[in-house]
């Protein structure tokens, strides 16, 4: 059912006239032009589409526009601290930078949003902890080891939001 739904997306109020149950992932990517969300499976089992929708990473492909109506979606172009001067990377996007955690990069942003969204909720994890929560989301390319590295050394940084 065609419906107008408004929700705010990467800090800015979006409304929409879409279809309730279009996926969000393909709103994201066509019509708001945020193309950093990636389609993988479209089963909601690699992780390429993960955003944050209040603060929960959830898989865009899987979540139908009705689920956000009302509620903060921050994707991967919304991670970095824009405000700041010069648009300051994350931290975690500078982790990934540092520690050589990207290959192809198709994976990268659906990893950094999962991993943001699991460090506001577990802000020290174990190491365990952070393989097994990323353990959801896949790396074709086998760069997992750096990109926990790259998870772990935020986490030991004394603020990770």
């Amino acid at each position: 059912m065609k419906t107008s739904i408004r929700f705010q997306l990467n800090g800015q109020p979006v409304t929409l006239d879409t279809d309730d149950d279009r996926l969000l992932l393909w709103v994201l990517r066509t019509e708001l032009g945020m193309t950093g969300t990636k389609y993988g499976c479209g089963e909601a089992l690699c992780g390429a589409c993960t955003v944050t929708v209040e603060g929960k990473a959830v898989r865009s492909c899987k979540t139908p526009m009705r689920n956000v109506a009302g509620k903060a979606v921050i994707t991967i172009e919304g991670l970095a601290n824009k405000g700041s001067a010069g648009g300051n990377l994350h931290p975690l996007q500078q982790a990934f930078i540092d520690h050589g955690a990207f290959q192809c990069g198709y994976c990268t942003s659906g990893m950094l949003m999962s991993a943001a969204a699991f460090l506001r909720e577990t802000p020290k994890p174990s190491r365990e902890a952070v393989v097994a929560h990323m353990d959801r989301n896949l790396c074709r390319c086998g760069a997992h080891q750096r990109i926990v590295d790259a998870i772990e050394a935020v986490a030991q940084q004394t603020d990770t939001a």
